[in-house]
């Protein structure tokens, strides 16, 4: 097995050593299988990762895990034209090369039945990467674009305007445009890449955050709101994907005496609640955790967070799982942790 080039912070190698250990891997007989979790950081790598071997292996296909539902992501596969297939249609045996970007192993369940030749993430490192041939892990990067940029520069590559508007809102949305931890390096590939994107077309990524369809759950949001100081709630009952909570979510925070808000929603059987918060001291994931983490997963970062809760769950506490009572049984739990946060 090769070392990860570069793994929990150490120092990389030259982006041009790394660059020729990593197509040294690859002869041009072979077919290789691209595999993510299809997000616009991990469709920007797979991209890139494609350049890096075009006319070097007989052909490269991208498989995703996920169900691509978020606005704009499918905007940015269909805007740059991103050649994608379901991961549960095709067949990884029928590849002499496998490569995971964006993600390892342990991600994800059907994951787990592949062995990889390369991964290149900038997540924490798991145990789940060890007897890959190729490991080059960040997780002090706050993108996992920003190192492929580093790639395509070492092999002397120009990106395509398509290429590097691709890259470019990849490392955009994994930092938040900079609101995140990033590092130097992050700064620097944005750098580099942005001059060279379509600024229409990203722009028309950046603001697909609906569809169609989604209208008429906003209008609801918007009747349905409630506003307790500077915190806005909703409960916007059955959805059809979580996604529509997260839109919610972003929408509200953008009022300007708005600075924590909570969107809830029922599907799949479970209680979803996304959180948002500017405040600076109230922490979203903590929240979420201390009101929901003893019925079901819970948690997330300072800005952001998430609880999935099993109405069965809910149900031993609240018998009406009507909208209004589910809406007094979110808004309960989070009032109730959320003053003593304020006074520490």
């Amino acid at each position: 097995m090769a070392k990860a080039a570069h793994k929990n912070g150490a120092r990389p190698r030259r982006p041009a050593d790394l660059v020729k250990r990593l197509r040294g891997r690859f002869e041009a007989e072979d077919r290789v299988l691209i595999v993510i979790a299809a997000d616009p950081d991990a469709l920007a790598s797979a991209l890139a990762f494609k350049r890096l071997l075009w006319r070097r292996v007989a052909n490269v296909t991208i498989a995703h895990v996920n169900l691509i539902t978020r606005p704009d992501n499918l905007a940015m596969v269909r805007l740059l034209s991103i050649p994608l297939t379901p991961l549960d249609q095709v067949d990884p045996d029928a590849f002499s090369k496998k490569v995971m970007l964006d993600s390892q192993p342990h991600h994800h369940e059907a994951f787990k039945a592949i062995a990889f030749d390369v991964i290149i993430d900038h997540h924490p490192t798991g145990d789940s990467c060890n007897g890959c041939g190729f490991v080059d892990i960040r997780p002090r990067y706050g993108a996992n674009s920003s190192i492929l940029a580093e790639y395509l520069r070492g092999a002397r590559i120009k990106p395509s305007s398509r290429l590097a508007t691709a890259l470019t809102y990849g490392i955009k949305t994994d930092t938040a445009s900079f609101g995140r931890p990033a590092l130097l390096e992050d700064v620097q590939a944005f750098q580099y890449l942005f001059p060279k994107a379509n600024n229409s077309v990203l722009r028309k990524i950046e603001f697909s955050e609906m569809r169609l369809k989604d209208l008429a759950l906003l209008h609801l949001a918007l009747d349905r709101f409630v506003v307790r100081k500077h915190s806005m709630y909703v409960h916007l009952g059955e959805v059809s994907s979580p996604d529509n909570l997260v839109q919610i979510a972003d929408f509200f925070l953008r009022v300007d005496s708005v600075d924590t808000c909570a969107v809830s929603g029922l599907h799949q059987g479970k209680l979803v609640v996304i959180l948002r918060s500017a405040a600076y001291r109230t922490n979203a994931g903590r929240l979420a955790e201390e009101a929901f983490g003893s019925l079901g997963p819970a948690g997330g970062h300072k800005a952001m967070a998430r609880a999935e809760v099993p109405v069965s769950a809910v149900q031993k506490s609240c018998k009406d799982v009507s909208d209004e009572a589910m809406a007094r049984f979110v808004m309960r739990r989070l009032t109730k942790v959320a003053a003593p946060q304020k006074k520490s």
